[in-house]
């Protein structure tokens, strides 16, 4: 694992005036802390696609910082990741987050001319070359669509093979599952650096919504604990970022590579965290 740990954030691209001037928001409190990229995400079968390619152009022509967009290939064409690409690289983006991505409701079980994210990945090596770092997915905990845990772990080192040069994991609130799948890739010959993510609590409503949807595990006494705290919206972050930090302390004590911030547009949590974690305090505004 590497010895200069990197820290990234994870924003989303904005559908409405009101979350447009939240990410504004998170932009200024957030990138003055020089993550070492961010990434923006695409929504399920590219339905932000157009969203997304122009918050990219926003980060990268005005915030000095670089981007990371996520590109997805469930319901795309070569022909419209070609187009995508080609924009990319005009603006002179060097970063890309290759996702299988979600079938959006409605479509079906087509998922088009790409099945998996290794194809994706194998895909914009051929275009591009070495022109983009490419970082995949993994799942410390398993896919929720994996057969098996074995499965799993195959279809990420599929990804590796065919080209990516590093991985962001599912969030995650055990520290032992990282660990694991981390030891299982290199016992399977994965040598690129694996990086956790991880999601600062501030809202158990959400969290509990967001990890049914993505598999993530929210350990019992955890869920118990936040479910304590009711309407108390200070107690619970206040205990969510002890939870957190320590999460986030145990990672890096033990050889993580980094940290990835899902920051949910929202810069307060994940700025508190950096600020503890004594990764260095804001520069001049961007």
């Amino acid at each position: 694992m590497s010895s200069a740990p990197s820290f990234s954030f994870e924003f989303f691209p904005p559908r409405s005036d009101e979350a447009a001037a939240r990410l504004a928001e998170a932009r200024r409190a957030l990138l003055p802390l020089r993550p070492g990229y961010v990434s923006v995400t695409f929504g399920a079968g590219g339905s932000t696609r157009d969203l997304t390619l122009d918050t990219v152009a926003t980060l990268q022509r005005q915030d000095g910082v670089p981007v990371a967009p996520h590109i997805s290939c469930v319901g795309a064409t070569a022909a419209s990741l070609s187009e995508l690409l080609d924009a990319y690289r005009a603006l002179g983006i060097r970063r890309l987050v290759a996702l299988r991505g979600d079938l959006p409701s409605g479509m079906g079980d087509t998922p088009g001319e790409f099945r998996y994210a290794s194809d994706l990945v194998a895909f914009i090596r051929r275009q591009t070359g070495d022109w983009f770092h490419l970082e995949v997915a993994a799942y410390p905990e398993v896919h929720p669509q994996a057969r098996s845990a074995r499965a799993d772990l195959e279809a990420f080192v599929r990804k590796v093979q065919a080209g990516a040069d590093g991985a962001i994991t599912q969030y995650f609130f055990n520290a032992d599952a990282y660990f694991r799948f981390c030891d299982a890739a290199a016992a399977a010959g994965v040598t690129v650096p694996i990086v956790p993510g991880v999601m600062p609590i501030t809202n158990y409503t959400q969290l509990a919504r967001f990890s049914a949807a993505c598999g993530a595990e929210i350990p019992r006494w955890l869920a118990r604990r936040l479910e304590d705290y009711g309407d108390d919206l200070d107690g619970l972050r206040a205990f969510g970022l002890d939870v957190t930090l320590a999460l986030c302390r145990r990672l890096l004590e033990g050889g993580a590579p980094g940290i990835h911030f899902y920051t949910l547009n929202r810069a307060e949590p994940t700025a508190t965290l950096w600020q503890a974690l004594g990764l260095g305090q804001p520069t001049e505004s961007c």
